[in-house]
């Protein structure tokens, strides 16, 4: 292949890529940092090397940041309490470690005795078939509720602490996460339980402001079935957004690589990736 159709199929892929998760800050910051790595080439095997070898540092940096995460986070958690988190942000999410899933291995491997609660994390279950299977495999103990249970175990005193990722984080803090996040947030507020954020620098817009924020929608089809199983009547309509935004006020702090941010959030270029 030559040099201009392979910056073509790189130039496609970077705009494929981009349209799957417009809310997610990350998946830009990354995209915007390989198609920086390879234009610029003037043959196919530097460029070739260079996407190669820009790919493995984001991934060795990215193991790295979240270890920081973790380290950072772990602190907030005493032995003994009981956490609950939505959605994964673990090592399936990010690169081995993970951000806020991360945060809880961290202080289960300093030997804190800790239960977690998972959301499911309809309609994709995420939480389901991802966070309980890290929390399995790493023999942290935990139970699986669904999205609807949170207020009632809150409620029981089941939960005193709440850690979930984030897609995108505004300057002032305000949080764009997996649908279903911001009612974790009110309700954690009401109960009066410290809701934390947990991800990498790289996550910060400092661009947006948090009424702009496009929300993705998928396909309404997630809702109205269960795996391939329809559960409402044919004809029915359903709104699926993938995210939500909860603004800063009910946020307690936010975990980076850089440490723990607490409000009045201020992510200046000088502190933010």
């Amino acid at each position: 292949m030559k040099l201009p159709q392979l910056k073509e199929r790189l130039a496609e892929a970077t705009r494929r890529l981009a349209a799957t998760r417009p809310t997610a800050r990350n998946l830009f910051w990354a995209l915007q940092r390989m198609e920086g790595a390879w234009k610029g080439k003037e043959t196919v095997e530097s460029l070739v090397a260079t996407v190669v070898k820009e790919a493995k540092a984001i991934a060795e940096e990215d193991v790295v940041r979240c270890r920081f995460i973790g380290s950072h986070g772990a602190a907030l958690i005493r032995d003994g309490d009981q956490v609950l988190t939505h959605c994964n942000a673990g090592g399936l999410a990010c690169v081995e470690h993970g951000t806020a899933l991360g945060v809880i291995k961290s202080a289960f491997g300093q030997g804190k005795k800790i239960f977690v609660y998972a959301t499911e994390t309809r309609p994709l279950l995420q939480g389901a078939r991802l966070t309980a299977f890290e929390l399995k495999e790493a023999g942290i103990p935990f139970k699986l509720i669904t999205d609807n249970m949170v207020g009632h175990v809150m409620k029981r005193g089941l939960v005193n602490k709440v850690f979930v990722g984030a897609d995108r984080i505004t300057k002032e803090g305000d949080v764009v996460n997996k649908i279903g996040t911001y009612g974790i947030a009110v309700l954690a507020k009401f109960h009066g339980i410290p809701f934390y954020v947990a991800a990498p620098t790289s996550t910060v817009d400092l661009a947006v402001k948090a009424e702009d924020i496009v929300i993705e929608e998928r396909k309404a089809e997630e809702v109205l079935h269960a795996g391939k199983s329809r559960v409402a009547p044919k004809g029915a309509k359903a709104l699926n957004p993938a995210f939500d935004l909860t603004p800063k006020e009910l946020v307690t702090a936010i975990v980076t690589e850089d440490g723990v941010f607490r409000p009045p959030f201020d992510f200046s270029p000088s502190r933010a990736g």
